[in-house]
């Protein structure tokens, strides 16, 4: 039997059927800096350390192993699915009959990442950004098809010494599609267990220190930074009480009284500044609870405070809401029935309207 094995990113991380395999298995053949998470299982086993560079070799030698009748496990760190030897396995599962083998997943990158900055991810692509066996052309396309689609981005191998110019293409192609304001979590390993996490914004991604034991994490258009954490929002629906003149407005709004544009007339205007489009005085969305436009939630008093939010009073975002609004929204009843089609709405346009200059909360020092 051959196990390929993620032992994840730290050995507390390791998971029980891993630790399990590692345990029954005859022979271990790992790249040698992974055996240090594992001394502890691996005493009296045939060990056999191998360096960088030398997979295919690690595969074949397991498939000789196997056949002598031994159980082996092949170490990769993180998922070893995911840029690990389980890819290498598989490349070669052709070549050989009657062998017995299994993956055995572990926690990637990626997701303990994304632990350490908070809660990060949504839909997401995970890109190496080695050109040691994929063409830069071909790493430069994922990036910027990602960054179209407003996936939320990992990179892994990002930078070495002497390997710079895929992260310098990355940095270009994603400011060339995303928001220079668009969150940025760094998370490196310093000497293999202590874990360094911090948070810039895309424009300041080149200039930060990055090295092969470092994975980045970029938002999408919807990723907020709130108590010094990476939050992408998946869209769930919160009820809290309306304000109190939001059903008196929307009345007059449901009978066609509809004020388009600024309401300068108004004795509180501008609320927000003075470019501001009135038709939705009291947005439709409300409570979103998302902290990405720029509301938030006044502690310990279950009201979502608009304050800081102005995307609702953009041109381009009226002009893209209102024919919706009319149409499908009839009653305030309709704001509780219809919330989550409302939400969809929402996040649609916060998309098409991703390069407004409006209140996003990137504020990295909350």
């Amino acid at each position: 039997m051959i196990s390929l094995i993620g032992i994840g990113s730290k050995r507390e991380h390791i998971t029980l059927k891993a630790v399990d395999r590692i345990k029954e298995a005859d022979a271990i053949i790992a790249y040698r800096p992974y055996l240090e998470h594992i001394q502890d299982i691996i005493e009296g086993k045939e060990i056999y350390s191998r360096g960088m560079g030398d997979e295919m070799a690690r595969v074949e030698l397991a498939v000789e192993l196997e056949k002598e009748g031994k159980k082996v496990a092949i170490i990769s760190s993180g998922d070893p699915g995911i840029y690990g030897m389980a890819n290498v396995y598989f490349q070669i599962i052709d070549k050989y009959s009657n062998l017995e083998f299994e993956v055995i997943p572990g926690v990637t990158a990626a997701t303990y990442s994304a632990s350490a900055l908070g809660a990060p991810l949504h839909d997401l692509a995970i890109i190496s950004l080695s050109n040691l066996l994929t063409p830069l052309e071909e790493i430069e396309r994922k990036i910027k098809h990602a960054a179209i689609g407003d996936l939320v981005i990992a990179f892994y191998n990002p930078k070495s010494k002497t390997r710079t110019e895929p992260f310098e293409v990355a940095c270009k192609t994603l400011l060339e599609y995303k928001n220079p304001e668009t969150p940025v979590g760094i998370v490196t390993t310093v000497d293999g267990t202590e874990t360094v996490s911090r948070i810039c914004k895309l424009k300041e991604l080149h200039d930060q220190p990055i090295d092969m034991n470092t994975t980045i994490i970029i938002g999408n258009s919807m990723t907020y930074v709130r108590k010094g954490k990476m939050i992408t929002p998946r869209g769930y629906k919160v009820t809290t009480q309306l304000p109190e003149l939001t059903e008196q407005f929307y009345e007059k709004f449901f009978n066609g009284d509809i004020q388009i544009g600024k309401n300068s007339d108004c004795e509180y205007f501008p609320c927000h500044n003075d470019q501001e489009n009135c038709t939705f005085c009291y947005c439709p969305f409300y409570p979103c609870a998302d902290g990405s436009t720029g509301g938030k939630w006044i502690t310990d008093k279950n009201v979502w405070n608009c304050k800081n939010c102005n995307w609702i009073h953009k041109d381009e975002v009226v002009d893209e809401i209102l024919d919706y609004i009319k149409e499908n929204v009839k009653s305030m009843d309709d704001f509780d029935t219809k919330k989550k089609d409302l939400l969809k709405l929402r996040r649609a346009t916060i998309y098409k309207t991703k390069d407004l200059d409006f209140n996003r909360n990137y504020f990295l020092d909350e």
